[in-house]
Formats: structure tokens, C-alpha cells, sequence
């Protein structure tokens, strides 16, 4: 790969990024606008929701658009609306405002991810490919951890609007940076071949060091008449990949989530103090940074569905020794930082699955559509952990309990079948050498 492509992966993985700072910027916020608005725990729980339901309907409803008009405008439409979001909700006067802000971010950062999945999964080598998408993935947790502190130091030192501010003001920088850098998906451009496609193709050659085309690649064009990619998802010849894909991706993040949002909490529960189960969870997306990376490794040197069927299984019987040994302060914090990679690299290995089930011309849909679903499980995995809690199940049972649905994931991913799977995402190199 050369350094151009490595470089479109490091923009890929900033954008993850926000993400990560996005999600606990609201969450290291929560006490501090709790008070200036006086919220009650549900409005609370509203606010912290808005984002997450936004993200789920920018991937299912916006993302599809990237594969009529194009990745790279609605990349940038989409950081603009996040930048514009995050700057805005400095700007709230109260609670309704402030979730309308959020969900306003939640609609860019949801439409980002799906595109940037495609992006990076295209302009990667098909040798470093795994490796690719598992450095892009990591770039939630180096978000979560890195701007998390951000959010603790800005508003203890000028008030929680000052996070927001600064979340704008990164993402905004980080645009200017893609107008001038991002490039178009080339496999949008062989299949849509818009105008002037050839010397479009020609500079992303010349950049990536390969060499210029005389005639596009033998690829049939897509019909420029309208379509509807949504329905071509369960097509006869998309819908078993499909629907287990959407099984994996909302078990998979139903598990992560669960275990970001409620694992200090429930580590109280099982014996331990406030400042150890907050730095149990800390162990978690420290882990997570290096397990999206492990798996990148292990899916170069081996079949990626396997590693990831491997990191699915590993991740449901890690949950449960994790809250299991939580009278062990070491053994636990050991295996939540097991913990973490797993679940990373579980993310990690959808987002390399995901585009090489679908050809060029629905592959933003079917990427947005995969996180959209699994944004449901994010969204549904905390509400039913509160119910659980209520009627009085106990930490070990909820660990258990969300060890089996994570399990489910490994099945589906399993029951994907090799002839499907093999519908790689053509790289770089072979477009532009076809």
C-alpha cells in the first residue's frame, strides 16, 4: 500500500474517532447539564439516547445515498452536519434544543461510519485489507479514550459546553482536511462512471503510485435510472448474506454496548468501589484499542470469517470470567482488558466482512443498513439491562445472559456461506490496473 492509501486510512480512523469522543462527550457531560437543566433521570436518559437513535437512522436512511450521488459528498455533507451538531449543542438553551443538537450529530457520525467502512475498505490492499479496517476500527476506542479525557479536563476547567465546542472544532478542522484530501470510492466510479470519470481514475492512479488508464475496467455501468438499493438488499441473490449480517451486527453490538455503558455500574454490584468499577471500565476501551488491531493481524494470516467466528466465541466466555473473578481486583481487571479486545476485534471483523458481501453498487447501503441494525441492538441493549436490574437480576446473570446473545453473532457469522463471503471488494490496485 502506498502512503496515500495509508493516509486515506488515517482519515478514515479520525472519523471513526468521533464517534468514540462523541459518545462519552455526552456521557462525562451528563452531571453537568442534569444541573444547569434541571433533568430528571428520564430526560437524562432521553438526551443520552438522541445520539444513538440519530446514528441509527443516518445509517439506514442517509447512507444509501452514498451509492447514488457519491462516498466522498456525503462524507463531507455528513461531517459538516456532525461538525455543525457538536458546535450547536454548546449553543442550547435547554433540553430540547439540546437533543434536537444531538441528534442532528448522531445523523453525520451514523452516515460517516457507513461510508468510511466502504472507503477504507476499498482503498486497502486486498493483503492488508483486515489489517486496514482493524486500524480504522480502532480509531472508536483511541476517540473514547483520548477525547474522553479531553471532556474531563475542559469541563472541569470551563463547564461542559466547552467539550461540545471543542468536539465542533476538531470535526470541522478534520473536513477541511478531507476537502482537500478525500478521494472518490474508485469502484463508485468504474460502476456509476460519472463525468469525466477517466481523469478522475487517472489521479487517484497517479497518487497511489500505479499506473494511469487509457479505458475504464470491463465493468457493467449501473443504470442511471432510478433504483431502489434498499430492496436489493434481500434480493434472492443478497438475502441470506443479509440477514445474518444483520443478526451479527445487532447481537455484536448489543454485547458492546452493554458492556461500555453498564460495566462500571454492575462491577459495584459483584463487590467492588465506585473508582475501581469506573477503572474496570476504563480496562475495557484501553483493550479495545489494541484488540480491533490484534484481529487486523491474525486476519492476514488467516481466513478472516474464521477469526472473527474465533473472536465472537472467545469474547462470550471471556463476559462471563470477567464478572466472575470481580472479588479478584487484578484477575478482573486482567480479563476486562481481554474483554475489550475481543468485542473490538468483533466490530473490527463485521466491518471487513460487511462490504464484501455487496457489489459496488449497494455496498454503502448494505454497510449502513448492517451498523443501522446494529445501532437497534446499541439502543435496546442498555433499556433491557435497566428492566433486568429491576426485577432484581444480578450482575453474573446479565453477563451470562448477554454472553449467549453474543454467541448468536459467531452462528450467523458461521452460517455465512464461503461462496458468498468471496465478493471481495475489489482493491485499489486491481481497478485501476484492470
Amino acid at each position: 500500500m502506498s502512503p496515500y492509501q495509508w493516509a486515506i486510512i488515517g482519515m478514515c480512523v479520525l472519523l471513526n474517532a468521533l464517534d468514540g469522543f462523541d459518545v462519552l462527550a455526552m456521557a462525562f457531560t451528563a452531571n453537568g447539564v442534569t444541573k444547569e437543566f434541571g433533568l430528571t433521570g428520564s430526560e437524562l436518559g432521553v438526551l443520552l439516547s438522541a445520539g444513538l437513535i440519530g446514528m441509527a437512522i443516518g445509517s439506514l436512511c442517509l447512507a444509501p445515498l452514498a451509492d447514488i450521488i457519491g462516498r466522498r459528498p456525503m462524507i463531507i455533507a455528513s461531517v459538516g452536519a456532525a461538525g455543525a451538531g457538536m458546535l450547536l449543542a454548546a449553543t442550547a438553551g435547554n433540553m430540547a434544543q439540546l437533543g434536537i443538537w444531538r441528534f442532528l450529530t448522531g445523523l453525520g457520525v451514523g452516515c460517516i461510519l457507513a461510508c468510511t467502512n466502504v472507503i477504507a475498505s476499498e482503498y486497502s490492499s486486498k493483503q492488508r485489507r483486515g489489517l486496514s479496517i482493524s486500524i480504522y476500527t480502532a480509531g472508536y476506542s483511541i476517540g473514547a479514550t483520548l477525547g474522553g479525557a479531553a471532556a474531563v479536563y475542559l469541563q472541569s476547567q470551563y463547564g461542559w459546553r466547552s467539550v461540545f465546542v471543542f468536539g465542533g472544532i476538531i470535526t470541522l478542522s478534520i473536513l477541511v482536511v478531507l476537502l482537500f484530501l478525500l478521494p472518490e470510492s474508485v469502484d463508485f466510479l468504474v460502476t456509476k462512471r460519472p463525468r469525466n470519470v477517466l481523469d478522475r481514475l487517472n489521479r487517484i492512479a497517479r497518487k497511489t503510485g500505479h499506473p494511469e488508464v487509457t479505458a475504464l475496467p470491463d465493468v457493467q455501468a449501473v443504470s442511471k435510472s432510478k433504483t431502489n438499493p434498499i430492496s436489493d438488499l434481500l434480493s434472492p441473490t443478497n438475502r441470506r448474506s443479509t440477514l445474518l449480517l444483520w443478526v451479527a451486527f445487532f447481537t455484536t453490538m448489543f454485547g458492546f454496548y452493554f458492556i461500555n455503558s453498564w460495566t462500571p455500574r454492575l462491577l459495584v454490584t459483584a463487590g467492588m468501589t465506585e473508582s475501581q468499577g469506573i477503572t474496570g471500565g476504563l480496562m475495557l476501551t484501553l483493550g479495545g484499542i489494541f484488540g480491533a488491531v490484534l484481529y487486523g493481524v491474525l486476519a492476514t494470516k488467516w481466513n478472516s470469517k474464521i477469526v472473527l467466528v474465533g473472536f465472537t466465541v472467545l469474547s462470550a466466555v471471556m463476559m462471563v470470567v470477567f464478572i466472575s473473578s470481580a472479588s479478584v481486583i487484578v484477575l478482573a481487571l486482567g480479563a476486562g482488558v481481554l474483554v475489550g479486545m475481543l468485542i473490538n476485534g468483533c466490530i473490527a471483523g463485521l466491518y471487513t466482512l460487511a462490504p464484501s458481501l455487496y457489489p459496488a453498487s449497494v455496498r454503502s447501503t448494505g454497510v449502513g443498513w448492517g451498523i443501522g441494525i446494529g445501532r437497534i441492538g446499541a439502543i435496546i441493549a442498555p433499556l433491557i439491562t435497566g428492566a433486568l436490574l429491576d426485577v432484581s437480576w444480578s450482575a453474573v446473570q446479565l453477563y451470562l445472559g448477554v454472553g449467549v446473545v453474543v454467541l448468536i453473532s459467531a452462528a450467523a457469522v458461521g452460517m455465512i456461506r464461503s461462496k458468498e463471503a468471496v465478493k471481495s471488494v475489489p482493491s485499489v490496485e486491481e481497478l485501476t490496473e484492470a
